[in-house]
């Protein structure tokens, strides 16, 4: 038993699910071996800011109670969940990866984590991240950078970065991650776990420190697509909360991905593959796709014509949605405030926030204020709002030829640390695949498709609005002929 137990950590959540409804293993047992694994693994991977070891294993022993007391128990029930550090945790510490929030204990969940304590998830830390979301490496935070459980060298992909990190090194078996601009699917693309970013609205985003309100969403990292299924039926649906949450069905997201692909269309942009891309990623992504077609899907060409506009539109309206967000930080309500002699109020907000905030925070605090300015406004802001739209609309003419549309997940392999830090540009660069889906609000998951030179490769499955069961539905056959292929 104890050899087996060493390895619970590397199990994906659904196996561990019906060992523990076998009675197989125990709830203690799995989290026991995680532990082990932060034990062993966490000083040179640096996932987690928090770990809340004591409150992990009387969540474990509960959740053993009620399987023997048998009944209806969720699937999620005695698994081990991490949780990016910019929700609400109720009486643990949530620091954003910031100064600012170094000591901020919230007074309540957000929806998307009580959701996953009703189910009897068992919380094992706060996962580290880019200070407020801000960052495509992990390398923007307070707790230091997270490194690439692949290769510890090399980043583990941002913003969700420590998330991605403690899934792929079994330090955690789930996670959840937040997604503004790509910073659930780039993380585990980079780290080589599979990771979905919901339709805008599908999961609340009530406790969520925002970064960009109307880019922000909610998603799930584990190590298969069920994994990913799994978490996306305990946190979607309608939450009255928050204004954003949509009021539409929740599926059960599990009955999409046993079905086939026979006939299915899967849209392929020319955009996505035009120079810039490393060769090696494009003969990942395109082996991929082949072997869908072989086994049933029809590849359809298709055009995204202002895809070359996402990055420069996602760039201005994030950062004028962070720029508004962030003023509450000002070392009066709450968090962190500078301390010594301080004439008045404006000097108390200026050192606060100079003090508080890093490098890449105010770099963007000041671009967004600077976009919303009189005079800047038309020719920035709303611009970008346009291109926006026409990003949108793209998509919308390319869903009624196709079911899903398939792309990389990133340009490039996972960089090494340091590597981009001193060039803001080729950083904001790495999220050129991922933005346009979070300016039109759409799902999408990134599923490993296989390495290079041990470094893994993302594909990145695009959805209609709340058509997560075609995006799961494809990713679970990807992985099924996957399997059977090599």
């Amino acid at each position: 038993m104890e050899r087996q137990t060493t390895q619970l950590c590397d199990r994906n959540a659904m196996e561990l699910s019906g060992m523990l409804r076998r009675g197989d293993v125990s709830a203690r047992e799995i989290t026991e071996s995680v532990f082990k694994r932060i034990d062993e693994r966490e000083k040179s991977i640096n996932a987690f800011v928090t770990t809340t070891r004591e409150t992990a294993f009387k969540q474990a022993d509960l959740a053993d109670e009620k399987f023997r007391r048998g009944g209806d128990i969720p699937l999620l029930t005695g698994i081990p969940v991490a949780v990016k550090d910019i929700l609400c945790t109720k009486g643990i510490k949530t620091t954003c990866g910031s100064r600012i929030l170094e000591d901020f204990v919230p007074t309540y969940d957000a929806t998307a984590f009580q959701r996953i304590l009703d189910a009897g998830a068992v919380l094992v830390g706060k996962t580290n991240m880019d200070e407020f979301g801000m960052g495509s490496s992990t390398e923007n935070s307070i707790a230091g950078p997270t490194r690439n459980p692949n290769d510890l060298d090399r980043v583990a992909g941002g913003s969700s970065g420590g998330s991605a990190a403690a899934v792929s090194s079994g330090e955690s078996i789930l996670a959840l991650g937040t997604d503004t601009g790509g910073s659930v699917r780039q993380p585990s693309a980079f780290c080589g776990v599979t990771g979905i970013k919901p339709t805008y609205g599908r999961v609340s985003r009530y406790g969520l420190i925002a970064y960009a309100s109307s880019l922000d969403q909610i998603g799930a990292i584990g190590k298969t697509v069920v994994d990913c299924a799994m978490m996306l039926n305990v946190i979607s649906g309608h939450d009255p909360l928050d204004t954003t949450s949509a009021n539409v069905e929740k599926p059960d997201f599990l009955k999409s991905l046993g079905q086939d692909i026979n006939g299915v269309q899967i849209g392929i942009p020319e955009e996505f593959f035009a120079e810039g891309l490393d060769p090696g990623i494009r003969e990942k992504i395109l082996e991929a796709i082949a072997l869908l077609e072989k086994n049933g899907a029809d590849v359809v060409p298709i055009s995204l014509p202002h895809s070359p506009y996402a990055i420069g539109a996602y760039y201005l309206i994030a950062t004028a949605e962070a720029s508004s967000n962030l003023a509450r930080f000002d070392g009066v309500k709450y968090g962190f405030r500078s301390a010594g002699d301080i004439a008045d109020c404006m000097e108390m907000y200026h050192k606060t926030r100079t003090e508080g905030f890093g490098m890449e925070v105010k770099r963007r605090i000041m671009l967004g204020t600077y976009v919303l300015s009189a005079g800047y406004y038309d020719a920035y802001y709303l611009k970008a709002q346009k291109a926006r739209t026409l990003i949108k609309g793209d998509f919308d003419e390319a869903f009624k030829k196709v079911d899903c549309i398939m792309t990389p997940v990133t340009p490039c392999l996972p960089f090494a640390l340091g590597e981009k830090m001193t060039d803001p540009l080729q950083m904001y660069l790495v999220d050129i695949y991922t933005v346009s889906l979070n300016l039109a609000g759409l799902p999408g998951m990134s599923l490993p498709c296989g390495k290079i030179d041990h470094l893994p490769v993302g594909l990145q499955i695009v959805g209609k609005p709340f058509d997560e069961e075609m995006v799961l539905r494809v990713g679970a056959a990807y992985e099924r002929l996957a399997v059977v292929s090599h």
